[in-house]
C-alpha cells in the first residue's frame, strides 16, 4: 500500500531527521507508523492534523484486529504522541488527541545476559590468532564499557583516553558522554594499538572501507562466541545487556548504570538522569568485574 503524502508528517520527520538528529533506523520506524495512521485517515475520511481522540482510538483498536502486538501498538501510538505533540507546540492544534489513549501493556521480557564468568571466557580471545589483539580489544571494549555497536564501529584513536581510562562517544540524538574503559581493556587496547601503528585520526576497529561495519562485528563474535564454547545467541546488544546487569547487580546504583549507557528514560520522555562523573567512576571502579584495581 502506497503511503498518503502529507505535508505536516513530513514536516516532523524534518524536524526529527535536522533538529534531534535521530538515526536513519529511528526515522523509518517513526515513517512506517505515521504513514500507517495517515493511510488509515485517507481510508476513513479523516484529516490527520485535525483527528480527535476518539477516531484516533479507533485506529488504535483497528491495528489490533489486525493483529499488531501491544508492543508495536505501543510504538505505533508514542510515535502518534509525538507527531501530534509537537504540532501542538507548534500551534496547529489546541489539544493533542494522543494524550489519553493507552495502548495495551506488553508482557515484559527480560534481556538475556552473561553470567560474569561467561564474559570472562567470551573476552580472554587468544591474541597469538590471526586478528587475536583486534578481537580481544574490541571484547573488552565492548564489555568494559558498554558502548553501542554503532559507537563502537564509529570510535576513533582519539576519542580514547586510555592514561585516564576514559572513552567519548556519540550516542543516540548525537548525544556526547564519557564512559570509563576497565584495567584490561586499556591493556587489550594498547597492544591492538601499538600492532598497528595506527595514527589518532584511525579507526580504532578498521573495516575494508573505513570503519568495521556492524554486520562484520557481529558475524565475529558468533565465531568467537562458538570458539569459546559458548552456545547461546551472542550478539553485540548482550555485552551491553550484561555490562549494564553485572554493574547494577554489585552496586544496586541504577540512576549511575543508566548514566554509563547513555539511556533516556522513555517514561519521563527522554530525560537524562545526570550524575557527577567522579561518583560514576567510583561506582564503575567498585563494580565492574573487568574493572576492579589490582592490589
Amino acid at each position: 500500500m502506497q503511503p498518503v503524502p502529507l505535508a505536516a508528517i513530513e514536516d516532523y520527520l524534518s524536524h526529527l531527521r535536522v533538529e534531534r538528529a535521530v538515526s536513519a533506523h529511528t526515522l523509518d520506524a517513526y515513517r512506517r507508523d505515521l504513514d500507517a495512521l495517515a493511510q488509515w485517515a485517507h481510508a476513513a475520511g479523516h484529516d490527520v492534523v485535525a483527528l480527535q481522540a476518539e477516531p484516533l482510538r479507533a485506529f488504535v483498536a483497528a491495528e489490533h484486529r489486525r493483529g499488531l502486538s501491544p508492543k508495536s501498538l505501543q510504538r505505533r501510538l508514542s510515535a502518534c504522541r509525538s507527531f501530534y505533540g509537537w504540532l501542538l507546540k507548534q500551534g496547529r492544534i489546541a489539544a493533542s488527541p494522543a494524550a489519553a489513549i493507552k495502548a495495551p501493556k506488553a508482557p515484559r521480557k527480560l534481556p538475556q545476559v552473561l553470567d560474569p564468568d561467561e564474559a570472562k571466557a567470551l573476552v580472554e580471545v587468544p591474541t597469538d590468532a590471526p586478528l587475536g589483539l583486534r578481537d580481544r580489544a574490541l571484547l573488552e571494549l565492548f564489555y568494559s564499557s558498554g558502548l553501542r555497536l554503532s559507537e563502537l564501529c564509529a570510535l576513533r584513536w582519539r576519542d580514547l583516553a586510555l592514561d585516564d581510562g576514559l572513552v567519548t562517544v556519540l550516542g543516540k540524538g548525537s548525544k556526547q558522554r564519557s564512559v570509563p574503559v576497565g584495567s584490561h581493556a586499556r591493556s587489550a587496547l594498547a597492544q591492538w594499538r601499538a600492532s598497528t601503528g595506527a595514527g589518532s585520526d584511525a579507526f580504532v576497529f578498521p573495516g575494508r572501507s573505513g570503519a568495521i561495519s556492524p554486520r562484520a562485528v557481529q558475524q565475529r563474535l558468533r565465531v568467537l562466541a562458538q570458539r569459546q564454547g559458548l552456545f547461546k545467541r551472542v550478539h553485540p546488544h548482550l555485552l551491553r545487556h550484561s555490562f549494564a546487569s553485572h554493574v547494577l547487580e554489585s552496586s544496586g546504583d541504577l540512576r549511575g548504570v543508566q548514566e554509563l549507557l547513555g539511556h533516556a528514560d522513555i517514561a519521563t520522555t527522554q530525560i537524562y538522569t545526570h550524575l557527577d562523573f567522579q561518583h560514576l567512576a567510583k561506582v564503575y571502579d567498585a563494580a565492574h568485574p573487568r574493572a576492579k584495581r589490582k592490589a
